[in-house]
């Protein structure tokens, strides 16, 4: 299984605005930082808003910033929003179009629904600010600046 690069670059705009510490983030400032374009956030953008994960402030001074706490928003909660399909198999699309006779008795079908239910399972256990807190240097990596870290990255004396 692959996920997709809508999935990546949502996860890694939840990160930015986790890192951003509550202010409001700019689709530009994020495509930036990221290397991507910006029409391709706006994109994801409008699943991650209508699932609740982004809120966003329309107008001059507006930008993006995440819907509810960072500790709140699992990787599964991410996933689940912006992949269209986890049909590993044939056997797992709902178009009825299967033409397979053992589709009710197969043991890769069976097997196949475990591995990726412990997908799920291991991407519920992480959360946007579990990666964020993991990454101390987080903010002067993205290019995030204000914070007194980032300040001393760049300017800090040699010993």
């Amino acid at each position: 299984m692959r996920l997709t690069k809508q999935t990546n670059y949502a996860v890694r705009m939840l990160m930015y605005c986790a890192a951003n510490d509550g202010r409001l983030s700019r689709i530009p400032e994020i495509a930036k930082a990221y290397g991507v374009s910006e029409l391709f956030l706006f994109k994801i953008l409008q699943p991650l808003n209508k699932a609740g994960l982004v809120e966003t402030v329309r107008g001059r001074n507006g930008g993006v910033r995440l819907g509810k706490p960072a500790k709140s928003i699992s990787l599964f909660d991410v996933v689940k929003v912006t992949e269209d399909s986890f049909a590993m198999a044939e056997c797992f699309e709902d178009d009825g179009f299967v033409e397979c006779p053992l589709i009710d008795s197969c043991g890769l079908n069976s097997a196949l629904r475990k591995a990726l239910n412990a997908f799920f399972e291991v991407l519920m256990q992480y959360s946007i600010d579990d990666l964020v807190k993991s990454r101390p240097q987080i903010n002067f990596l993205l290019g995030i600046g204000g914070d007194e870290f980032s300040k001393t990255a760049i300017t800090a004396p040699a010993a």
